[in-house]
């Protein structure tokens, strides 16, 4: 069973009750939601939130909420988190992450990535630094790796859709913050500082979470012309 986990929060210091903003028509978390619902690899969807806003506009949908969701699906053989800032997450994308976890479950954590053509010095873009094998060294705000050479360097971005070993998730989910995971604000240098085996692939995604004004005047131009709009 592959479960897809979507947080949802509904507190947000740069766009105030983010989740609920509505974009053609829908709430930003239910986009995420239903585009969740379009992967042909998921056995089941669920937003977990702790508002009672977000639960009930996602109830009118068709979920429920789960707290601590993880611990209930004792068979299951990965979890998938797909944050609930992405209403323009690609369900293919998704898709790709469980077959390529699947191939390489020498990875506790699997993190795709993407070219990162747009805003590359941005605080907001949280960049990847891996090696040739695919495993991940770091995640920066910064614009890493450093361009020494004067090379043309290529960088990347995270995609937020992240994949778990079921026993990598209940590690993860007991480590404290670490220094390095403080400077930064980037949750999964917890997993690195940890030791955990993260790994990455790059695909042409091109979904972009929604975190300043910026990006939701962005995500309203360009949902009406999506493909998968037009499946929900």
């Amino acid at each position: 069973m592959i479960i897809g986990l979507i947080p949802s929060r509904l507190n947000s210091r740069r766009l105030k009750h983010k989740p609920l903003l509505e974009i053609d028509g829908l709430p930003i978390v239910v986009h995420t939601f239903k585009r969740a619902l379009l992967s042909k690899k998921l056995d089941r969807a669920i937003v977990c939130t702790d508002s009672k806003k977000i639960k009930d506009v996602v109830d009118k949908n068709g979920t429920e909420r789960i707290a601590e969701v993880a611990k209930k699906f004792k068979r299951a053989k990965l979890f998938i988190d797909i944050q609930g800032d992405e209403p323009l997450v690609d369900p293919k994308d998704i898709d790709k992450v469980i077959d390529f976890h699947k191939k390489n479950k020498h990875f506790d954590i699997v993190v795709p990535c993407m070219r990162a053509n747009h805003n590359v010095k941005s605080r907001n873009l949280v960049k990847v630094v891996f090696s040739d094998n695919g495993k991940i060294i770091y995640f920066s705000r910064a614009q890493v790796p450093y361009d020494y050479k004067d090379k043309n360097i290529k960088y990347f971005r995270d995609l937020s859709v992240v994949s778990f070993l079921p026993q990598a998730l209940k590690k993860y989910s007991k480590l404290k913050m670490g220094t390095i995971e403080k400077i930064e604000g980037i949750e999964l240098i917890r997993a690195i500082e940890n030791n955990l085996n993260l790994g990455t692939f790059v695909t042409k995604g091109s979904s972009f979470a929604v975190d300043v004004n910026q990006d939701l005047m962005r995500a309203i131009n360009f949902m009406p012309n999506d493909p998968n709009r037009k499946l929900y």
